[in-house]
């Protein structure tokens, strides 16, 4: 309808929450569904993060705080940067915010103007695309490679720069590929923006659930002219299994911080109040709850490889982190979407097609989700693809 403004038209939905709702409603209807769609933990909340919101209610703490969030979770978000991550941001240069989805948005809206150019490698997270078309800004799509682990190089990055150029997107370790960059990869792109003062986004929501011997790098902790340009983008929804607590945070110097407050003011104001209770719970208290996810993730993991690595016309290159893998389908022949359907429809196996992700040549499969649901949704995909 005309009363609708053009950018919210030019917005697509969101194609995870499509596949997720849609095998929801067939599960619901008494349909046997094996999802390999999901986007979030399937473990509960630690009991001691649930505890602390629930005597933040009992003792009262229901009322506003600031808009940029509790000083005590900043504080413990400070502390967190600089033990884990090697980055000295003081509270001060701390927003939290409703989940780091809101962040990057927030972060985005705040630096991008009308007709800026933002570089987003692909495959990429669904909604990066979409938050650039959201506030006038123009996505530029960088088709990574297989044989490159699905990473952009800053040779490619300096191919699709322009004058026009005002961001570019990591996302280490990556959805939905799993990929995760090293300190000289990330050191390489990071040169080239500094050399042409272009803003990094770091989502790095995913830090914690990496495998082997792969190591979690910043980019904003390789260098003080990265520093300057560097949001960094994190949050609790995947670490600690918080995805419905609704909080995630940026941190950056502080002209970026005061614009990203001046948004959220005007906007959402704070973050729910006691789930920021349970985030100062999250980061402060016991911590083997993450040690076990991954582990736990690293079984499954290694379970999905090998039955992928048997089943013909695809391949994949071995994720590094996340709970995703990226199934490069090429060779069946089929447009993502109409894979995907028929593999939900017929075969009852729920993923997300590559064309929500700006990749038509390739599905997304989760393993966050039991041993036994991905023992027979592989079982069920592998007669596809022998099939087809």
């Amino acid at each position: 309808m005309d009363s609708l403004s053009s950018r919210v038209t030019a917005i697509t939905p969101s194609a995870t929450l499509a596949v997720t709702n849609q095998a929801k409603a067939m599960k619901a209807n008494g349909e046997e569904v094996f999802g390999l769609a999901g986007g979030e933990p399937d473990y509960d909340t630690p009991d001691h993060i649930k505890e602390a919101a629930a005597k933040a209610l009992s003792d009262g703490k229901t009322k506003y705080t600031p808009a940029a969030g509790l000083p005590e979770l900043r504080e413990a978000i400070s502390a967190k940067l600089l033990a884990d991550n090697n980055i000295e941001y003081t509270a001060a240069q701390v927003s939290v915010n409703c989940g780091a989805k809101h962040s990057c948005y927030n972060a985005i809206l705040a630096t991008v103007e009308e007709g800026d150019e933002v570089i987003i490698p692909a495959p990429y997270w669904v909604s990066y695309p979409e938050m650039v078309r959201a506030v006038g800004g123009v996505p530029v799509i960088v088709q990574t490679k297989e044989s490159n682990g699905w990473k952009m190089t800053p040779q490619e990055f300096e191919e699709n720069m322009s004058p026009a150029t005002k961001m570019v997107i990591i996302n280490s370790p990556g959805n939905p590929t799993g990929a995760v960059y090293t300190e000289d990869e990330l050191r390489g792109i990071a040169e080239v923006a500094v050399e042409e003062e272009i803003i990094i986004l770091s989502d790095e929501i995913y830090e914690k659930l990496i495998y082997g011997e792969k190591k979690h790098v910043s980019v904003a902790s390789l260098s003080k002219e990265i520093y300057d340009l560097t949001i960094t983008v994190g949050g609790f929804s995947k670490a600690y299994s918080m995805t419905g607590w609704r909080l995630g945070y940026v941190a950056a110097p502080h002209d970026f911080i005061k614009a990203i407050n001046t948004v959220q003011g005007h906007t959402t104001s704070n973050a729910c109040t006691f789930s920021q209770f349970g985030g100062i719970a999250a980061l402060e208290g016991d911590q083997s709850f993450v040690d076990d996810l991954k582990g736990e993730y690293d079984i499954r993991r290694q379970f999905m490889k090998q039955r992928l690595e048997a089943i013909p016309n695809i391949s994949i290159v071995e994720p590094e982190g996340a709970f995703y893998f990226w199934v490069n389908t090429t060779q069946l022949g089929l447009k993502s979407a109409n894979l995907c359907d028929k593999l939900l429809t017929r075969y009852k196996v729920a993923a997300v097609p590559g064309s929500a992700f700006g990749v038509d040549e390739g599905i997304r499969l989760s393993y966050c989700t039991t041993l036994d649901v991905l023992n027979e949704g592989m079982t069920r995909f592998e007669q596809f693809c022998r099939e087809h």
